[in-house]
């Protein structure tokens, strides 16, 4: 790895909580503590950090039932205060400086809000601050949230163009059996591509929303993306130092990287599946050239239906004959447009490849 790495750091809830919801200080401060001596290496840091909605889970009770969205936007009001502030007593016992970043899913769907939070993100860091990023819970709608800070933490590790990011959990990484099985192993290393899956668990740890298997897809996609990824337990002695400076010493899975890292428009077409405007059906002869080993751009001649509408510059969801995903593009065209071109020769490409990710 490089001598000076931008790391990001996915801190969940059952590292930073305690069983009552109350926040785990010890934990926290240790992590800080951690931070401050990378930051002393020269490396820059993020943290995507949970335990907003634990700590106000654990401040008050609520005087009615609530539904579940209710229930996180009252706790996360309160939590979110609780957690910053911890945060920015510990860091400025360093002298170093923190700035809240709340966002929400909705802020990575638009090309230029997401740039414009990368900017003021970029910003910070060039300024030495440490951005601590969480979901905007208070205004996020529930089909408008991320699965959990897993997601999230992958988008910003690949709009920031992070080296590396480190998902810390509650425990070592990916085993080839039940983690909680004493005959089963930790797998040290994951290869690009390589399929996991089956040997995850389904099971969620107790404040936080994902599990194991969203852990392992997203590490999965960014590894794929030029990213490399450890998971590991985060409450062990100086388990981040440890991962930097000697990462033999301390149990982690880790995905390795693919050799050439994706442009960081790719990176952003890639986790944007979820924001797609429309579909665009292709024909056999597109799916079979989109699918092969030369680069191509998805022409007009090779779209057979077009489905939703969209404007110039969406994100479209390309779909085979078979009704499979293909890929996801950023359209050049709208819907509109691209009705009037489906079937014919000529005329630009509705998806240019450069804006094109093909699963």
């Amino acid at each position: 790895m490089k001598d000076r790495l931008r790391i990001v750091v996915k801190i969940g809830s059952n590292v930073l909580t305690r069983p009552d919801g109350k926040p785990n200080v010890t934990n926290m401060s240790a992590l800080v503590d951690q931070v401050a001596s990378l930051r002393d290496m020269g490396h820059e840091l993020i943290l995507v950090s949970s335990g907003a909605v634990a700590c106000g889970r654990g401040s008050i009770t609520p005087i009615k039932s609530l539904d579940a969205v209710a229930q996180r936007q009252l706790y996360s009001s309160i939590g979110q205060i609780r957690l910053i502030n911890l945060y920015n007593g510990l860091f400025g016992e360093y002298g170093l400086v923190v700035g809240q970043v709340l966002t929400q899913k909705e802020n990575f769907s638009s090309r230029t809000a997401y740039l414009n939070q990368r900017s003021c993100m970029q910003t910070m860091i060039a300024n030495g601050v440490i951005p601590i990023v969480n979901e905007n819970d208070t205004a996020s709608l529930a089909e408008l949230m991320f699965t959990d800070n897993d997601e999230l933490s992958g988008l910003i590790a690949a709009m920031m163009d992070a080296d590396l990011l480190i998902i810390l959990s509650n425990v070592d990484g990916i085993f080839d059996g039940d983690p909680s099985d004493p005959s089963s192993n930790l797998i040290a290393k994951v290869a690009p591509g390589q399929d996991v899956s089956s040997n995850v668990i389904a099971v969620k740890s107790g404040f936080g929303r994902g599990g194991m298997g969203t852990k392992c897809g997203i590490a999965c996609k960014l590894s794929d993306e030029g990213v490399t990824v450890y998971i590991a337990r985060g409450d062990r002695r100086n388990v981040l130092v440890d991962l930097i400076c000697n990462p033999e010493s301390t149990p982690h899975t880790e995905f390795e990287p693919r050799p050439e890292p994706m442009s960081n428009i790719k990176k952003w077409i890639a986790h944007s599946g979820s924001f797609a405007k429309g579909m665009i059906m292709v024909d056999a002869n597109a799916a079979m050239a989109l699918r092969g080993d030369k680069a191509v751009s998805l022409l007009p001649i090779g779209i057979s239906e077009i489905k939703g509408e969209w404007d110039e510059g969406d994100i479209v969801t390309i779909m085979s004959p078979e009704g499979d995903s293909i890929g996801v593009g950023r359209a050049s065209v709208s819907s509109v447009e691209a009705s009037s071109l489906m079937g014919h020769r000529g005329g630009r490409p509705v998806i240019h490849y450069d804006y094109l990710f093909l699963q």
